[in-house]
């Protein structure tokens, strides 16, 4: 039986709302807020109203205005939003990322690294990876070393960071049928850059796997079998451990701004006025589903960034975890519930606006690890968020990188102590990024005489 929590989650906020009741909540009733990191509220009277702090214009400038260009994914936005009304934030994320036709992730570009949008830590160094898959190891035998051990990342990337944890478990023994790696993945071009990375060869989706649970499978180099699986409900049932590195962030998020008549959400709508982009952020004139569930009794803040996905999905992980065993490790960008306004895109390696042409850039917003946390604690026992920095450091990564600059070549030494410091220092990766993890309740009195890796002693 699902909670009325995760009904809600599958079957009203994951649904678009139907045409008819958004046309009478948000069609022509929404409330134009600044095109800026501050959305800042305009009037909440009947109809829009133009004021000096809003970019709504009625009619046509008298200067000519010349707005970011027009992207095939904006001519679909601008369609459906003259049909159904301003979208939410959670839709137009779900549509800039995901798109099959037009979106971000669709697009077959390569958008890591230095020639892409971002740079993310396992394409920086390997020690990330490596570091990733000694915690790995050390943990899985600590818990028994259960075999096959079932590896699961979530949104693997281009494959990398599974690339250097298998190397370090091939030298440590654990390689071929002793390992199984799952790939959650919803992008057959990553798909792809993956399976080269770690197989050596692309083959498209494998025609004897219609009717399995995975659209994709092969061996990698060390001779373990790989699938690919477009849900984590397709991944089957065993004691598995969870990567997600960078993963949270991206998931679809309702964004919410409080003003003087209570809680309102952030939409987007089409800009025909003198702002600088084809879209524009309203307010719903009244009450949404996502306000009336999302927004707590006792919220502070003024402005609320909330993804029922990642309550979602972190529920299913408890379950899964405390069912069949196992434990997991989140990786990303975050803070502890206190922040909010962070929704933002990037293209090139800089901000990047999120209405400006979009599919283009890649979107994100930062991971509210107290409200993952949340959602796990009633069947899991967590550990953090403490910074990357303190994690790896914790894990010897100023011991490896003694180990490898003792053995590498003149010309890689610059390459290894700068990604030494990129991983660590506050001002770079260090402090920015997040680690949390989980582990089965049931081993609580367990780790707090052996806490795992990286974590400290520090127990919730």
């Amino acid at each position: 039986m699902l909670s009325s929590f995760e009904t809600i989650m599958r079957k009203v906020l994951r649904q678009p709302l139907t045409t008819t009741y958004l046309r009478h909540l948000w069609k022509g009733k929404c409330c134009p807020v600044q095109q800026n990191s501050q959305l800042a509220l305009c009037c909440h009277q009947r109809r829009s109203i133009t004021l000096s702090s809003c970019s709504r214009t009625d009619q046509a400038s008298s200067q000519e205005v010349t707005k970011s260009p027009v992207t095939p994914l904006l001519k679909q936005l601008q369609a459906r939003i003259k049909f159904t009304g301003p979208l939410t934030v959670h839709e137009y994320m779900k549509e800039v990322l995901i798109n099959p036709i037009a979106g971000y992730y669709s697009a077959g570009e390569d958008m890591f690294g230095t020639q892409g949008d971002y740079i993310t830590s396992p394409e920086v160094s390997q020690l990330f990876g490596e570091l990733v898959g000694v915690w790995v190891v050390n943990e899985w035998y600590k818990l028994g070393a259960p075999k096959p051990l079932q590896l699961v990342e979530l949104g693997p990337g281009r494959g990398t960071l599974m690339q250097d944890v298998l190397r370090v478990l091939k030298k440590l023994g654990l390689s071929g049928e002793d390992v199984c790696i799952r790939f959650v993945e919803v992008s057959e071009e990553l798909s792809g850059k993956q399976q080269e990375r770690l197989c050596g060869s692309i083959t498209s989706d494998n025609d004897e796997c219609k009717d399995e649970l995975f659209y994709k499978h092969s061996n990698t180099y060390s001779g373990s079998p790989i699938f690919w699986h477009r849900h984590l409900s397709t991944i089957p049932k065993a004691f598995s451990v969870f990567l997600a590195h960078e993963f949270f962030d991206v998931l679809p998020i309702h964004k919410m701004r409080k003003n003087e008549d209570g809680w309102r959400e952030v939409l987007i709508d089409m800009d025909e006025g003198n702002g600088p982009h084809h879209l524009r952020y309203v307010l719903s004139r009244e009450p949404t589903p996502a306000t009336k569930i999302f927004i707590q009794p006792d919220e502070t803040r003024t402005e609320v960034e909330v993804s029922p996905e990642a309550a979602v999905l972190c529920k299913e992980l408890a379950t899964r975890i405390e069912e069949d065993g196992g434990f997991a490790l989140i990786m990303d960008y975050g803070h502890d519930g206190k922040i909010s306004n962070t929704f933002r895109g990037f293209k090139s390696h800089t901000l990047h606006d999120p209405l400006s042409e979009p599919g283009t850039a890649d979107l994100t917003a930062d991971v509210d690890f107290a409200y993952l946390k949340e959602h796990v604690q009633d069947k899991l026992v967590t550990y953090g968020p403490v910074t990357q920095s303190s994690f790896l450091i914790n894990m010897g990564i100023e011991l490896r990188l003694a180990s490898l600059l003792k053995n590498c070549k003149p010309e890689e030494r610059k390459s290894l102590i700068s990604g030494f410091k990129m991983l660590t220092e506050p001002k770079q990766m260090g402090e920015r990024f997040k680690f949390l993890g989980l582990f089965p309740a049931v081993v609580k009195e367990y780790l707090i005489k052996h806490p795992p890796g990286g974590f400290c002693r520090y127990i919730d």
